[in-house]
């Protein structure tokens, strides 16, 4: 019987297997897979995992990876049982230390891999050559134009809808996400275009245009400055970020369509629609508000149920509702184009047995498209009783523009014919171009069925989709985002909490909903900033930095390498081919965990060598002193360029503060090579994160849980400047770590408790001090509030 006791109250208890208790065998049993099962509602996210149970973990993470337990996970296990448990979880304290175990901010020591010794003399041959290992960068373009015989890398979000503000899932489903990938695919000197831009045709356009008494064109001007300064906001590294209203746009998609019509591929029918006799138009499937026909969902769309994710046909709808005005619809008809789908299916089914097999779709893109295919397509329509979008060029429909879901895929193609002349060497080059795209679940159907057989139907060699990356949903605390209600954060508003982008962005990565649903939540927020980034990454690359200059005048010092040194540098190679492995395979959650699983082996290496005490001993320990001082602060480097993918402004800092060479800041090699030898100097370091309180995370929970918007609390952290001397902050700085130090050192010694608090209180002291020096506000003692 095996207890799992989560938060204070929540206790799980499991009958445990002998079967379990064993060594991992090389074939699984069955009651190996029936437990799987069993726990995998708890243990899919190592979070609510305790750190004593690491085996039961490997164990878990060791069958998850099994194709049918991917398989089963896909399309049975997340819905079920314990998940929803989650939102209670996140709200619970963390538990408490069993006694008798000293509480301490120092992560606790990794069981390390087995390595041999070929793999540990390679790892330190790969070091030893350093900076000369590094191929010389490549050479900017503008434009950025395919190069033959060099890796091409495509890369796209799904286009955002120009008529609303995007608010954290959909930041993290699309742009975020392949900003990630694009920002690594540079470090690997791929040659590399990220392109997005804003969706701007169709009824919701109409409508957003009628609520605020503008033109549709105005709303779109309008919204597309608001969507590219959030992203600028977020830096988000597009090469163009561009529109689907342009004379390109119009050109592309009816060529598209002429091709599809001349080849027999376009059918034309009556259509039954909704009309609103109020609103005096055809609705759009999304403007239709309904039961699901299938599952009973009240809050079924036009098109798609958010529940049970089947299509739907608006007239299907039960109680169908006009979202504009809420009156009841009635069926009209009207005559329209469609695509015809199952002349297409052969091609379709042709081209995905070539494509999906060693490519990079996630599971629930290739469960989605299976799903069509096993149902057999159908007609579909690609025109709509509309005067906002894309004409059709066709003799009785000039009262009708294409269907949004029809043309927005092409914008793709016409925001590239904006941004260069020459943007059929990426669209029309499926040989030299491998094409990534990024969107939530519900837009697969779009990119991996509808636009693959309209630019298949067309025969024109289009570039198709190589690697289709989906996410399933970010939800908002308990329930979901909502504009009207005034829940969950947006883009717009993220900039306004004081939070700095790049901690947003390693939290919305942190909890990317890359197998299933996950959910933001604030009081996780503050933990994995204040354990991850404060305690563990940042306080590591501080630590590597500080005792450069504080023991060595800033100059990186000699390195005589022992056994157990080479060892950490085989390690570290190991994680970084992980760290490598895991992003060419687009987890982008996982790599992020493995890189600072890398930081934690570096805390663990600073304390288990104690630099601070040797570099007062003897000749040989300062020698020593100096090897793991400069072994650390080689990894601090590292761990910048691992890190800009995801933490940009932060990477840049790391990478300022430690004079990084130019060449080692821009290529990302699978080797950890030495890129500060003995004496290179680097510049003046300082902390990277700032603490996050409870009453300010509690006051920003308030702010965005509805019902109290209106609400201007302060910003959870201030960025201020630094309002003294550099001098003075270092001298500070180097006070903190002595004090620290001897803290430390009383706190093992387990000296007497009153000469223990009399030294905390001076390191709090010093530690208020060097705060205020850097104009920021004093760290609150825990178990303490700002008054």
């Amino acid at each position: 019987m095996l207890d799992i006791t989560i938060g204070k109250k929540l206790s799980v208890s499991f009958v445990l297997p002998f079967v379990f208790l064993s060594p991992i065998k090389e074939t699984e049993s069955l009651a190996d897979i029936v437990l799987w099962g069993a726990l995998y509602p708890l243990l899919q996210d190592p979070a609510y995992l305790p750190e004593e149970l690491s085996a039961l973990h490997s164990w878990f993470q060791t069958l998850s990876t099994q194709e049918p337990c991917q398989r089963a996970a896909e399309t049975v296990l997340k819905q079920q049982g314990v998940l929803a448990l989650r939102p209670y979880l996140q709200k619970q304290p963390q538990p408490s230390p069993p006694e008798g175990r000293a509480v301490t901010n120092e992560p606790e020591e990794e069981e390390l891999a087995t390595l041999s010794e070929e793999e540990i003399a390679m790892a330190v041959t790969a070091w030893e050559k350093g900076l000369e290992s590094l191929p010389p960068l490549r050479p900017q373009q503008n434009p950025v134009l395919p190069v033959a015989g060099e890796r091409n890398v495509l890369i796209t979000s799904a286009l955002p809808y120009v008529n609303n503000v995007p608010h954290l899932g959909n930041i993290i489903g699309c742009v975020l996400s392949a900003d990630v990938f694009a920002r690594y695919s540079r470090l690997r000197q791929w040659n590399t275009l990220y392109l997005c831009g804003t969706d701007e045709y169709g009824t919701a356009t109409e409508t957003k245009a009628m609520e605020e008494g503008l033109t549709p064109q105005e709303i779109c001007d309008k919204y597309h400055i608001i969507h590219a300064d959030i992203y600028r906001w977020f830096n988000i590294s597009f090469d163009v970020f561009g529109r689907t209203t342009t004379p390109q746009q119009t050109k592309i998609t009816q060529d598209i369509f002429q091709r599809l019509l001349a080849r027999g591929f376009v059918l034309q029918d009556t259509v039954e629609q909704l009309r609103c006799e109020r609103c005096a138009r055809f609705l759009a499937d999304r403007f239709v508000e309904g039961v699901c026909p299938f599952c009973g969902f009240e809050e079924a769309r036009g098109d798609q149920c958010d529940k049970c994710g089947k299509l739907i046909n608006a007239v299907e709808l039960k109680k169908p509702q006009c979202k504009v005005c809420r009156s009841c619809p009635v069926v009209k008809s009207s005559q329209h184009l469609f695509l015809d789908l199952p002349k297409l299916e052969k091609r379709l089914e042709e081209w995905l047995g070539k494509t999906l097999p060693g490519s990079d779709w996630t599971p629930n893109a290739r469960f989605i498209i299976r799903s069509w295919l096993r149902d057999g397509l159908k007609p579909r329509c690609i025109t709509r009783d509309l005067k906002w979008g894309t004409p059709v060029p066709l003799e009785g429909f000039e009262d009708k523009v294409f269907y949004v879901w029809f043309d927005a895929t092409i914008g793709y193609l016409s925001i590239t014919a904006n941004y260069t002349d020459q943007w059929e060497r990426w669209w029309k080059n499926p040989e030299q171009v491998d094409l990534y795209q990024f969107m939530a679940k519900d837009n697969v159907p779009f990119h991996g069925l509808v636009f693959p057989c309209s630019a298949l139907g067309a025969e024109d060699n289009y570039t198709l989709v190589s690697h289709l990356i989906a996410t399933e949903y970010l939800n908002y605390e308990d329930g979901k985002f909502s504009k009207s209600r005034g829940v969950g954060v947006f883009g717009d508003m993220a900039q306004d909490t004081g939070i700095p982008a790049d901690i947003w962005r390693f939290y919305l990565l942190y909890i990317r909903p890359e197998g299933q649903d996950s959910a933001f939540s604030w009081t996780d927020m503050l933990l994995k900033n204040n354990s991850e980034l404060l305690n563990n990454l940042g306080n590591f690359i501080n630590r590597a930095g500080m005792f450069v200059s504080k023991f060595f005048g800033g100059y990186v010092p000699e390195m005589v390498l022992t056994p157990d040194d080479q060892r950490l540098l085989a390690h570290v190679t190991l994680e970084l081919r992980r760290y490598h492995q895991l992003l060419e395979k687009v987890r982008i959650r996982d790599a992020l965990r493995s890189m600072l699983t890398i930081s934690r082996h570096g805390n663990q290496y600073i304390q288990v060598n104690e630099p601070w005490k040797r570099i007062k001993g003897s000749e040989a320990d300062r020698q020593r002193a100096g090897t793991v001082t400069g072994l650390a602060v080689n990894i601090a480097a590292l761990l910048s360029v691992m890190l800009q993918p995801y933490m940009p402004t932060v990477s840049a800092t790391i990478q300022a503060q430690l004079q990084l060479p130019p060449p080692a800041c821009s290529i990302l090699l699978t080797n950890f090579l030495c890129t500060l030898p003995a004496g290179h100097q680097i510049g003046t370091v300082s902390p990277l994160f700032q603490k996050l309180e409870n009453d300010q995370i509690e006051s920003l929970r308030q702010r965005f849980g509805g019902g109290q918007a209106k609400m201007s609390p302060k910003p959870a952290v201030a960025e201020t400047g630094t309002t003294a001397a550099p001098q003075q902050i270092q001298a500070l700085m180097d006070e903190v770590t002595k004090q620290g130090n001897i803290v430390r050192e009383l706190k093992a010694q387990k000296a007497d408790k009153n000469q223990v608090a009399a030294e905390v209180a001076k390191l709090l002291d010093l530690k208020k001090q060097l705060a205020v020096a850097e104009g920021k506000p004093p760290e609150v003692p825990k178990g303490k509030k700002k008054k």
